[in-house]
């Protein structure tokens, strides 16, 4: 018999922790704790010790084990699921959800504890620029070991399901990520950079090579546009390759570095004239659900992903990975604003059923019960 919501005792793990919201998996933690801990469930998070002067055992009625890594660019994260996974398995949760499919080997661990488990394995890791060598080797290994050890793969596009049969043979649950639609907010903080609402493009992410910042700068510089180019994001690490791109001059490029205060960016969102995605590898991406959420025309790399979360055009243009692609489809976009205003007055109605995050913890809910319930 199934346990009952109040009872079901549910560990999360794999990301940095609870309400730490840096990335993807971390946003995903806690739009899913707080709503499965609404519905009575006990939601237990491993954060990563590290990261956390203050360690309360409980916020707002989750519960926080502060588990430690062996601190490491390479390691960090991987120990702290390693010993996470012990811990759950010792302990009397009733189903363990891991994300990152870097994670995968650790399955073994419940498994030869027969704790139930779940993982989310998100994107291509093994193709990201970063994992160059043996890291990407590992990351293949690692997604390969996930689909033999853990009872349920959870991928958040239909994509990368495809990807996941065609490599492993191996079927996975579709869980899209949640986004929340935005009201567009007033363009007062757009002062703080001298910029005017609809006044320049914008490009949210971290600068690293697999979002093509570099590209969609090339090709910017190379068009007739007198508007300004808005790069957003930064790395959290010294890196040859976001130096080069910060240090190009020019007047119409302005890098703001991390933008923490929810406010500034939800202005930068809501007034850019076009919103720029050159996201390659991954599923459903975080930044283009905000976008859509407030009212972004959206320009984006023309990969499946983007096709599949822009619904094959409806939502969206798409260029080539090539400059001069880049180029063309800014100059096209500028002399097309009262189409771009259509973009932006559907953009929210892109955020289907799939996409709501209520919807989304009863599909996590469904999957943890049919896990206790074998």
């Amino acid at each position: 018999m199934a346990a009952s919501e109040k009872n079901l005792k549910v560990a999360i793990m794999g990301a940095k922790g609870y309400p730490y919201v840096y990335g993807g998996y971390d946003t995903m933690i806690k739009e899913l704790g707080e709503r499965l801990a609404a519905k009575g469930v006990h939601v237990r998070v491993y954060n990563h010790r590290a990261l956390f002067k203050e360690r309360p055992r409980f916020v707002n009625g989750i519960e926080c084990i502060y588990t430690p890594a062996i601190e490491s660019k390479s390691l960090t994260q991987l120990t702290h699921t390693f010993f996470s996974m012990l811990h759950a398995c010792f302990s009397d949760v009733d189903v363990i959800f891991v994300v990152n499919s870097g994670n995968g080997p650790f399955g073994i661990i419940s498994r030869i504890f027969r704790k139930p488990t779940a993982i989310n394995v998100d994107g291509l890791e093994w193709l990201r620029p970063k994992w160059k060598g043996l890291g990407s080797k590992y990351f293949y290994w690692a997604s390969k070991m996930a689909t033999k050890f853990y009872d349920q793969i959870i991928n958040d596009s239909d994509e990368m399901r495809r990807v996941y049969l065609e490599l492993f043979q191996k079927d996975s649950k579709v869980i899209a990520y949640g986004a929340n639609p935005k009201e567009t907010v007033g363009s007062e903080p757009l002062e703080k950079w001298n910029l005017e609402s609809r006044g320049y493009f914008l490009i949210v992410g971290r600068l690293v090579p697999d979002n093509n910042a570099d590209l969609i700068v090339e090709g910017f510089l190379k068009s007739n546009s007198e508007r300004k180019l808005v790069i957003v994001g930064d790395v959290p690490f010294a890196d040859a390759w976001a130096n080069r791109l910060k240090n190009i001059q020019d007047p119409r490029l302005l890098f703001t570095g991390y933008v923490t205060d929810p406010n500034e960016l939800a202005a930068l969102y809501s007034h850019c004239y076009v919103y720029f995605h050159g996201h390659e590898y991954g599923g459903t991406n975080p930044a283009m659900l905000k976008a859509l959420g407030y009212g972004c025309a959206i320009l984006a790399l023309d990969t499946p992903f983007n096709q599949e979360m822009l619904q094959n055009g409806k939502h969206g243009w798409y260029f080539e990975k090539k400059a001069e692609s880049v180029k063309e489809t800014v100059e096209k976009a500028e002399s097309k604003p009262e189409e771009m205003e259509i973009l932006r007055k559907t953009a929210r109605s892109g955020l289907t059923q799939k996409y709501n995050w209520d919807h989304v913890t009863e599909q996590y809910l469904e999957v943890f019960r049919e896990l206790v319930g074998k």
